[in-house]
């Protein structure tokens, strides 16, 4: 009886439960199909008129965005072929900061360009070889189209540094680009190192307030720290700082211990004496020179008591991540705890720290204009929680963007003029082959005209005719011809000074015909039946009596 049961081939080999894809039409097919659905969620986000998703999560939290990253980041997306696009897009989110629309987008439109094929009759090792040989030449003609004179850039320049941050920022915020370009663009130079290649994007902070509008926001050579002091004294100019990690409190021993009062007089005499230890930690701490004590722990009563006394401001960090960024602000070294010795070296400098009222909320201000200023806050101002986290996004996109800038400066036309040169010159390549790859370039060629063809749409113009007309002027010889959306027509990028960084496009291009080369070379999907308890079951209806 048992061998009769005993299923064959593949059945037997695995455990009861599993999957088995296999084949052209279930496997390839089914992951081309999965990427093409995520490829359509972002592309209608792409651009400055991209349209805003709404995505909430599995905690609830509500996302109103365009940038793709945030998107599917947090759709928690299951399909093994369509995470390979995610992962794509997230490798150009943390390389360059920008174009992960452009990655996945591109990316779907290849494979629907495989599908096409395969359905021809193409093997896909055939569209491999010919995708691998269309990126190359890619590559080779995106060096060609590259500006004159833009790999030399003073990083410290604002007028440069906002012509190449303006087409990220755009199509996070169509519209508020001039508002918020040259207050990133500050930000950034403020903080920028000798050596620009070691620019850290960790340095120039967002603050986030409710309330006001885009004209309020401004940049603070220094921190804004939600919340108030502890003491009551609120403003404090040219001091000296100290930083006590460990709180501002009567430190209790390390090692257990009892204490056997007697009398009443040796409880007093106890009290009197932790007072008057507190009372001497205190006075060494301002003794070193130190006008503010900043606390990375609790402040307790009685050290508080003391520290008034003493004319002396406490502020309470409660993150340790923002506690080594404050030290780094003010240059100061943290100590362990309260009765650690205080040398001259280990105190900070501010110019200025005060309590001001922004929008109904209190905040900390900590200025320090001279000097070499390590960290800046770009504080913003907006309606809604919303608005604000998509004015964050864009100002992390604004910074990345100066980051990958200080490394290579080297900018390409914007507006879809290079997507269409890119396709008009590989669709002249794709006629020097001879084998059936030429067929994989053409459709690799092909696949650009997404980028026109989902501006124009977007910004509800006519994309065949937009098209039609991007392909005549750069027939011409004007090859930085591209989109004017606001007036719906082709236009010199140049004169509209819409300009793409070349290492975005390179990476974006790059890595999506890589996560596609990766989908197309796989033929057979085995999945494990999945781990995890049994589920929960139906409760069953009661009975009536």
């Amino acid at each position: 009886m048992g061998l009769q049961s005993q299923s064959y081939g593949i059945q037997g080999m695995l455990k009861e439960g599993h999957k088995h894809l296999s084949g052209l039409d279930e496997a390839v097919v089914k992951n081309i199909d999965a990427c093409k659905q995520l490829s359509t969620i972002t592309r209608t986000s792409l651009g400055p008129n991209g349209m805003n998703k709404m995505v909430i999560n599995h905690l609830d939290k509500l996302f109103v965005t365009s940038d793709t990253a945030t998107i599917v980041n947090e759709l928690e997306i299951q399909h093994p072929a369509a995470k390979i696009l995610v992962l794509a897009g997230k490798a150009q989110q943390e390389e360059i900061g920008d174009g992960a629309n452009l990655t996945v987008s591109f990316a779907g439109e290849l494979l629907q360009g495989a599908e096409d094929l395969i359905r021809m009759g193409l093997h896909p090792s055939e569209i491999i070889i010919g995708y691998t040989k269309a990126i190359n030449k890619v590559v080779q003609i995106l060096e060609s189209l590259v500006e004159q004179g833009s790999e030399t850039m003073d990083v410290r320049n604002r007028d440069q540094v906002i012509l190449r941050m303006k087409a990220a920022v755009a199509s996070k915020q169509y519209g508020q680009e001039a508002v918020l370009c040259p207050l990133i663009a500050d930000a950034c130079i403020q903080v920028c190192p000798q050596n620009p290649v070691n620019f850290n994007v960790d340095n120039v902070r967002v603050a986030k307030l409710v309330g006001g509008g885009l004209q309020n926001c401004t940049t603070v050579k220094g921190m804004v720290l939600k919340g108030d002091t502890v003491g009551s004294i609120k403003r404090t100019e040219k001091a000296k700082v100290v930083v006590i990690a460990g709180g501002v409190d009567t430190t209790a021993t390390e090692t257990k211990g009892t204490v056997l009062i007697h009398s009443a007089e040796q409880l007093e005499n106890y009290a009197k004496s932790e007072e008057a230890k507190v009372e001497e930690l205190i006075k060494s701490v301002a003794e070193s020179g130190a006008k503010v004590i900043v606390s990375g722990a609790a402040v307790g009563e009685m050290a508080l008591h003391f520290c008034e006394r003493y004319k002396m401001m406490v502020i309470k960090i409660g993150s340790k991540f923002e506690l080594r960024r404050f030290c780094r602000t003010t240059g100061a070294v943290a100590l362990l705890k309260l009765g650690s010795a205080v040398n001259p070296d280990d105190l900070g400098y501010v110019d200025s720290i005060s309590v001001e009222e922004i929008g109904g909320a209190r905040v900390t201000v900590v200025r320090n204009e001279q000097g070499g200023n390590s960290v800046t806050t770009v504080l913003l101002r907006g309606s809604t929680d919303s608005i604000l986290d998509d004015l964050e996004r864009a100002v992390d996109d604004g910074v990345n963007t100066y980051k990958a800038m200080c490394k290579d400066s080297r900018i390409v036309p914007g507006a879809a003029a290079t997507e269409i040169e890119l396709a008009r010159k590989l669709k002249e390549f794709s006629f020097t082959e001879t084998g059936l790859d030429q067929y994989a370039i053409a459709k690799f060629a092909e696949s650009f005209e997404m980028v026109p063809k989902t501006l124009a749409e977007n910004a509800g113009m006519n994309a065949m005719e937009i098209i039609s007309s991007l392909y005549a002027e750069h027939a011409n010889g004007n090859v930085k011809v591209g989109i004017d959306l606001e007036e719906g027509a082709c236009k010199d990028v140049s004169t509209l000074n819409i300009w793409d960084l070349y290492v975005t496009k390179f990476h974006a291009l790059k890595y999506a015909a890589d996560a596609v080369s990766t989908v197309l070379r796989v033929d057979q999907i085995i999945m494990s039946k999945p781990a995890g308890g049994p589920g929960r079951r139906e409760q069953q209806p009661m009975d009536e009596d």
